[in-house]
């Protein structure tokens, strides 16, 4: 059964990160909707599919919540869209775009990612500090 836990500090600025990132993803669709015209749901409506991604990595986030590696999956999604997105060459243009909305909502995806992985990074070795020294030593 699951038993929730208080949320440290750090996971819920992870969390806080990836709501960010939605936000920023949601600026750029009103800025260019075009920009998503080949991601329609199921209504026609284009539609960023990043922001699915964020969520169901949040929700993976928040469902492991009681072990202390749970901040991992904040970490991938911000990976996959920041860091695996400036290898490929995707990020930069929208950076550098002429849409100053698309520029905009693309600085507070990055900011809010980036502040989901640092977070969760501090949030995994805090609490594996203290697992750590929450163990009696063997003797």
């Amino acid at each position: 059964m699951f038993q929730p836990r208080l949320l440290g500090r750090r996971t819920i600025l992870a969390f806080a990160g990836l709501l960010v990132g939605i936000v920023g993803l949601v600026v750029q669709w009103i800025a260019d909707p075009a920009k998503f015209s080949g991601a329609e749901g199921s209504f026609g409506i284009s539609f960023p599919p990043g922001i699915l991604f964020i969520v169901a990595f949040g929700l993976l986030m928040f469902l492991t919540a009681r072990w202390w590696w749970h901040p991992v999956f904040g970490m991938l999604i911000a990976f996959w869209i920041v860091g695996l997105g400036a290898v490929a060459d995707k990020l930069q243009p929208n950076l550098l775009s002429h849409n100053p909305g698309t520029v905009a909502g693309n600085v507070v995806m990055t900011a809010g990612l980036v502040l989901t992985f640092v977070a969760g990074l501090l949030a995994i070795a805090s609490a594996r500090c203290v697992r750590k020294s929450s163990v009696p030593a063997r003797t």
